[in-house]
């Protein structure tokens, strides 16, 4: 079996950022690029931004990128300086050295284990989420917001993150709508006290988003039933904020390394070292913060760095 210094579970902008930095060290790193799986039908190679249009806050791109051809020069990058990609999720991980990395077609054993699989948002699964994702439909107010400039916008949501995104929001739109399940949030005191003071936000209780509307053009309404009465009302919104949280994608690790209490995994403050020695973190899959794609390359970087050196205090690299 071939046997390699690091092999990278997951490719975005964590996982191919690791890869270039590994490769760049003569490391001949292997990623796992990821693609759908029974977990997550939507989880395509290249993470999130795979399914986000006009990315306008990369540095480097004053033209803006899509989020599919940032990622695709992220690979072609890595690739160049010598990283073998697999566009195949791993279905099985050993956590004694060396590991043994199983994917779908592919296997090797590795010195080294970069986790860079990411989060994915929790979404409705309603009617018209998936016809206007990215046409109206978001999970990401700080990367999308900036689109909705002076209109009117929905956020789904009731705990800190829904307050976070819906203020946010208030800076940029005309108007923020929350549609909360229940009559009270589930936020601390002051994210409620500061949405609750803010002139641009108001509130639907006891309501819940069963159906997005709109045409070619995108979103244009939003179908809002209250759930104590049973009516139904149409919201006109150009923008539905989705954000009723996100899910790490920690299916092949949860039982053998260390989760933060919020299910995402721990590592070392200020380092990307997970609890298992030779296994590193990178990315969304280790920060339920910030969940940009910088700061998701910066984790990378890190990992890749360190993984270096951690081979080269047990004199393997």
């Amino acid at each position: 079996m071939d046997k390699r210094k690091v092999v990278i579970i997951g490719s975005g902008p964590a996982g191919y950022t690791a890869a270039i930095y590994a490769a760049r060290a003569n490391l001949a790193p292997v990623v796992f690029a990821g693609g759908p799986s029974e977990h997550d039908a939507r989880r395509v190679p290249g993470g999130q931004l795979m399914i986000t249009t006009d990315v306008e806050n990369y540095p480097g791109f004053p033209e803006s990128v899509t989020g599919p051809e940032l990622m695709e020069r992220l690979q072609k990058q890595a690739e160049r300086f010598g990283t073998v990609v697999h566009a195949e999720n791993v279905q099985s991980l050993t956590f004694e050295r060396p590991f043994h990395v199983k994917g779908e077609s592919k296997e090797y054993l590795a010195e080294t284990v970069i986790i860079a699989t990411g989060a994915s948002a929790k979404w409705l699964d309603v009617e018209g989420e998936d016809a206007f994702m990215n046409r109206g439909v978001s999970a990401c107010a700080t990367c999308d917001g900036f689109f909705f400039r002076e209109q009117h916008v929905i956020v789904v949501g009731g705990g800190d993150t829904a307050m976070e995104e819906a203020a946010y929001l208030s800076k940029l739109c005309a108007s923020v709508t929350v549609v909360h399940r229940r009559d009270t949030l589930r936020a601390s005191k002051i994210m409620q006290e500061r949405a609750k003071s803010n002139p641009r936000i108001r509130f639907l209780w006891d309501s819940a988003v069963e159906q997005i509307i709109g045409d070619q053009k995108g979103v244009s309404g939003a179908v809002v039933k209250n759930l104590k009465t049973g009516a139904s009302q149409t919201v006109e919104v150009t923008g539905v904020f989705v954000a009723i949280g996100h899910q790490p994608t920690t299916e092949l690790f949860r039982e053998h390394l260390k989760l933060q209490p919020n299910g995402y995994l721990w590592v070392q403050p200020g380092s990307a070292r997970t609890s298992v020695e030779g296994i590193f973190a990178a990315g969304d899959v280790a920060d339920a913060t910030y969940r940009q794609a910088i700061t998701a390359a910066g984790t990378g970087c890190m990992a890749a760095i360190e993984a270096e050196r951690w081979m080269t205090e047990h004199g393997i690299a």
